[in-house]
């Protein structure tokens, strides 16, 4: 399988949900709100032998020459246009995550040739509580399409995706296992979000479960050592992947 780091950039989020711009080389964090987390955005394109995957969507974060979205731009820098890609898989719809799920231009799926796989309890949650953290009008316009709304707590997509309804960074977060021949890919998004927190035991109070989410870390991680899984960090600003196998934690 091929891994491709999608990078919308580097942000700063605070209490307000608000997702700003953050130069690494210019910019300091004391400059920014108290209790401001500095993240990457940074979804992942996955080739495999059966489809051109993608997990989650970004932000939406739109080039200032031209408009177009920056997750498009990438694409096409690696030979791949938006109509090639044929899953989306969700982790969970807050902002950052679905922010390229529909073509602001258009009004229409980004992916228009894609299925989208959504957990069917986060949609009804995000409708629930659009506001701060969710934004539903970023997702409507897929449910008209080509769309598959998972039900279960897991279950197995084309024989060789597995995902699994964590409830842990939020209510209904679900990750995803890739398995092709040997390899194993796996997709924490929030859960996992970045590479030292895997490193170190701490439960985060912006997660729903924070306690959870600490547990299935170190689980995942061991998991990861003992069976060679790639792991994929979604918010991390300089280690997009990793192999426990060939890593230590301190």
């Amino acid at each position: 399988m091929k891994v491709i780091p999608l990078s919308e950039g580097s942000f700063t989020v605070d209490a307000t949900k608000q997702f700003i711009p953050f130069r690494l080389s210019e910019d300091e964090m004391s400059a920014r709100s108290q209790g401001s987390l500095l993240v990457e955005i940074q979804p992942f394109l996955i080739i495999t032998s059966k489809d051109i995957l993608l997990l989650d969507t970004g932000i939406g974060f739109q080039q200032q020459s031209g408009g177009q979205m920056q997750i498009v731009a990438h694409l096409a820098e690696n030979g791949i246009q938006s109509g090639d890609v044929t899953k989306v898989l969700m982790s969970h719809l807050h902002k950052d995550h679905v922010g390229g799920m529909v073509n602001p231009v258009t009004g229409k799926p980004t992916f228009e040739n894609a299925t989208y796989y959504i957990q069917e309890r986060e949609l009804q949650f995000a409708r629930e509580k659009d506001g701060a953290s969710y934004d539903i009008a970023k997702i409507e316009p897929v449910l008209a399409g080509k769309v598959v709304l998972l039900r279960e707590d897991e279950g197995t997509i084309d024989g060789y995706i597995h995902y699994q309804v964590t409830g842990a960074h939020s209510k209904f977060h679900q990750v995803f296992w890739i398995k092709e021949e040997e390899e194993i890919l796996f997709f924490g998004a929030d859960d996992a979000p970045q590479y030292q927190q895997m490193k170190h035991r701490f439960a985060a109070k912006y997660d729903h479960d924070g306690k959870k989410a600490m547990e299935l870390r170190s689980k995942w991680w061991d998991a990861g050592k003992n069976e060679g899984w790639q792991l994929l960090f979604y918010h991390d600003t300089r280690k997009p992947t990793a192999n426990p196998k060939s890593e230590r934690i301190l």
